[in-house]
């Protein structure tokens, strides 16, 4: 059995036997007006981390991490250019140093390049944390715009988060499913979450 990397979030940990294994490529399926980039810094507390970001510039991320009260960690914030981004990323990920985390937020302008090229980068960074023993999570958004290669993001990963926001009357409810989980065990009820200023699971069902 894989050994196990920690999420950063000790009740998730549990609920996944440990964690993640290591070399998993995680892909976070989110609406883009959810609280999910909570879940990203959560992660970056585990262990040493390279952000990648796509959208926002290297001070807007390192400031939203400074600003989070939950548990965020010091990564590494790169912003990825729109040109050649997979080629910037690809030679930033080849760094990566034993047991350590990779994040792309969000990975749509990745899966937007020539789908034989991305399918190259998905293979080669899966290839790169085998080798290292690390993790890298894809912030996928599902918006009203999802970039055709999704289907490839989900299928290459080797675990799937899909997290759902329902409004019911003056409520906000956030669950989060793991349908997919290769090299354990998908998890056959969704997790509610509270993600308000920080990442909370609610655990007034059982006993995690």
């Amino acid at each position: 059995m894989a050994r196990r990397l920690s999420t950063g979030i000790d009740v998730l940990d549990r609920k996944l036997d440990g964690g993640l294994p290591t070399g998993s490529v995680v892909a976070l399926s989110a609406p883009p007006a959810s609280q999910a980039e909570l879940l990203l810094y959560e992660f970056t507390a585990a262990r040493q981390t390279l952000y990648l970001s796509t959208d926002r510039d290297e001070a807007a991320v390192t400031e939203a991490l400074e600003r989070a009260p939950g548990h965020t960690g010091s990564p590494d914030v790169r912003r990825v250019p729109g040109d050649a981004p997979l080629d910037h990323s690809q030679r930033l990920f080849r760094r990566l140093p034993e047991d350590s985390n990779l994040i792309v937020d969000p990975i749509d302008l990745l899966e937007k390049q020539d789908e034989g090229r991305y399918r190259n980068f998905l293979n080669d960074l899966q290839n790169h944390l085998h080798n290292t023993d690390g993790v890298a999570v894809l912030h996928c958004l599902d918006g009203r715009a999802v970039p055709d290669a999704r289907d490839i993001t989900e299928h290459v990963a080797d675990v799937v988060f899909q997290l759902h926001t329902e409004y019911s009357g003056d409520t906000v409810e956030t669950r989060l499913a793991v349908p997919k989980f290769r090299g354990g065990r998908a998890l056959p009820e969704t997790i509610k979450l509270e993600l308000a200023e920080s990442v909370r699971i609610d655990t007034s069902r059982d006993i995690a």
